[in-house]
């Protein structure tokens, strides 16, 4: 019953507080309306959004999100020093990483972590070879950054959506 009605819960919360604080009005009637909004808005959406994955090892999710804020934090710090100091050490680069993975949504999650951490930035999704085109700001070794980002990011997402 929730799945049929309420599709997209955080959405349906997203719209009904989005509604209330752009009305800014209180009143029983704007307050429904934005009930009727929050129900009909992921109703009418649902075609469009793709089904993801199921997640079959949740723990590993848990690791996995621990080991990208980890590696955001020291990016950050990393390219705050490269961009402080002398310029002519950079050696920017653009690099395809080869995927194993075939799911569009598992490919745009890693795509999205790739442009999370400070220093490289996903330029797109090739379905059809599958590859992912990332942007680096300072890659001196281009084969190390794409085994680094197969073994810390693409491996972890095959095992935790089992795909």
């Amino acid at each position: 019953m929730r799945h049929k009605v309420f599709p997209r819960p955080f959405l349906s919360l997203t719209v009904f507080l989005l509604w209330a604080a752009i009305t800014n009005a209180a009143s029983i009637a704007m307050l429904l309306l934005g009930a009727l909004l929050a129900v009909g808005v992921p109703l009418l959406s649902r075609p469009f959004w793709p089904e993801p994955p199921r997640l079959v090892r949740p723990w590993r999710a848990l690791h996995f999100l621990g080991i990208v804020a980890i590696d955001i934090v020291t990016a950050n710090w990393r390219v705050a020093r490269q961009v402080i100091g002398p310029l002519h050490r950079l050696a920017p680069a653009f690099v395809e990483v080869p995927l194993d993975l075939r799911d569009p949504f598992v490919c745009t999650v890693l795509a999205s972590v790739v442009s999370l951490t400070p220093g490289t930035v996903s330029i797109d999704v090739d379905q059809r070879r599958w590859i992912l085109l990332v942007h680096a700001l300072d890659a001196p070794d281009p084969p190390a950054l794409v085994r680094e980002i197969k073994d810390r990011y693409e491996t972890p997402l095959k095992e935790m959506f089992a795909c």
